[in-house]
């Protein structure tokens, strides 16, 4: 009798799994896609201009997460963080967790875009500096690693890295007691003691090869 009962447990643990699922429509993605246009680029290269960074390159599970965060008011909800709150207003025309998975798949998928102009700074430098604090998560190359939920780094200009990490650094990001992975990272904030290191980190980060 305990065995059919764990049995049946299993059996409605494993259906309860299966009804939660989201199948992602990279078509539908699309469309939904096009509010983002405006700001993020047709092709969501980003736009310096805008304060709004590049998204290719990123794995679904990342863009779905950071919308989740947006919208939840896990990222974006400090009120020093301007731009973070505009993102978070435009998670609106997001309804629901399919839309999120739709839009994120469709990004997910586009070509890896590389940075309008690259940072300049002390390559070797910034090449230790990098390897010693960040590659361990981001990768050697900033290509960032899924199985650590970090994300990619190369790619995005380099204002939004030094806005983003600055961030980190001042608890405007990551602070939130559900922002788990980002509590990681405001953590590792400290790493980069002066702006010329973070210079330097930059540009090396720049002359990655985007793939």
């Amino acid at each position: 009798m305990p065995i059919l009962f764990g049995l049946k447990v299993l059996a409605i643990s494993i259906t309860v799994l299966g009804a939660s699922s989201v199948q992602a429509d990279a078509a539908a993605g699309k469309t939904l896609y096009n509010s983002c246009i405006a700001c993020h680029g047709d092709k969501a290269q980003g736009n310096p201009a805008m304060n709004a960074p590049a998204l290719t390159g990123q794995s679904t599970a990342y863009l779905s997460r950071q919308l989740k965060h947006f919208k939840a008011g896990i990222r974006g909800g400090d009120s020093k963080d301007t731009f973070g709150a505009q993102m978070r207003g435009m998670t609106a025309t997001l309804v629901d967790d399919q839309a999120i998975a739709d839009v994120s798949d469709y990004i997910a998928a586009l070509a890896v875009t590389g940075p309008a102009s690259k940072a300049q700074g002390d390559l070797r430098k910034g090449n230790n500096l990098y390897q010693g604090n960040c590659g361990s998560c981001h990768g050697g190359k900033a290509e960032g690693n899924t199985a650590l939920n970090s994300p990619r780094l190369a790619g995005l200009d380099g204002a939004y890295l030094i806005r983003q990490y600055n961030n980190f650094k001042t608890g405007i990001r990551g602070s939130h007691p559900e922002d788990r992975f980002g509590k990681q990272m405001k953590f590792m904030a400290n790493s980069l003691p002066t702006e010329k290191d973070l210079q330097d980190v930059v540009a090396y980060i720049h002359a990655q090869t985007v793939e």
